[in-house]
């Protein structure tokens, strides 16, 4: 049985743990969750400037908080993203709205800088692609500066469920997404085209919204089973599934209990048999 990998490296050698830590809709709990988090061993955190579903100065202070329990910045995975005008709430937004585009990214980039207490982000993700093909090439090449500044080590996407403008997206830019962030369900047919492409470009996937939206696969009589068998949870048996196919999973849970559960993870693997049948859930 192969062994069990702690990390997936991207293309540009940087280390990306099997599961991370999502921020959103934590509100004032945020500072404390993201410390708990972090103690009990998570290593990889999600965030982004945008106030209207993060507290990203929260997870700055959550961070501060884990490093001075010895903990060095490196030894932490922490992407945030620069979220395009329509992604906010109009009485918050973190950067100029009237400013050139290229700049929104780059004020974004600074108050994601100063909430987290950072210089560098391990990866810098444009939370949803802009409609406008010219406004994304402006929005990415905005970003590709901040990455050969030395202040992202890696670039990425989220929300992108067009294969064609992933694909644009690659073709067009100088840096290439190292990473792509989905919400993971049905209705996408589990993103198999984007997920392809991933895959045949070294890039890492990232799915959200992985419990929530598959109650169905949850219940499914072949977790059922799994279940027995290794005497884990249903999450723990999905998310497994997910990280042996490649896929990083985030988990936002507020309960200290499942995220051991969460973490818990690498201490088992499923048979090549038992992928197929989870893999069947997904056609």
């Amino acid at each position: 049985m192969a062994a069990i990998r702690d990390t997936w490296t991207s293309l540009h050698g940087v280390e990306v743990p099997r599961i991370i830590y999502g921020t959103a809709w934590k509100k004032d709990r945020t500072a404390e969750l993201v410390e708990q988090a972090i103690a009990l061993g998570f290593r990889g955190i999600d965030t982004a400037c945008q106030p209207k579903h993060y507290d990203e100065a929260g997870v700055g202070a959550g961070l501060a908080a884990a490093l001075r329990g010895g903990l060095r910045r490196q030894d932490i995975y922490l992407q945030s993203k620069f979220t395009p005008l329509p992604g906010h709430d109009p009485q918050r937004i973190p950067y100029d709205p009237s400013a050139p585009l290229a700049r929104q990214v780059a004020q974004s980039f600074e108050r994601s800088r100063a909430n987290l207490g950072t210089d560098i982000l391990d990866c810098l993700v444009l939370h949803s692609p802009l409609g406008n093909p010219a406004d994304l090439r402006e929005v990415w090449r905005a970003m590709e500066a901040i990455f050969d500044g030395g202040g992202a080590r890696q670039l990425g996407i989220s929300n992108c469920y067009d294969p064609a403008v992933l694909r644009h997206l690659c073709e067009s830019s100088r840096v290439k997404p190292a990473v792509v962030q989905n919400r993971f369900h049905a209705a996408t047919g589990f993103d198999r085209s984007i997920r392809d492409y991933c895959r045949e470009h070294g890039m890492i996937y990232q799915s959200f919204w992985t419990l929530t939206a598959n109650p169905e696969i949850l219940a499914h009589g072949t977790v059922t089973v799994l279940r027995a068998k290794y005497r884990r949870t249903a999450p723990q048996i999905f998310f497994r599934y997910l990280s042996q196919m490649g896929i990083v999973p985030l988990t936002g849970t507020t309960s200290a209990a499942h995220m051991r559960e969460d973490l818990d993870i690498s201490s088992f693997q499923l048979t090549g048999d038992e992928c197929q049948s989870m893999g069947a859930l997904l056609d």
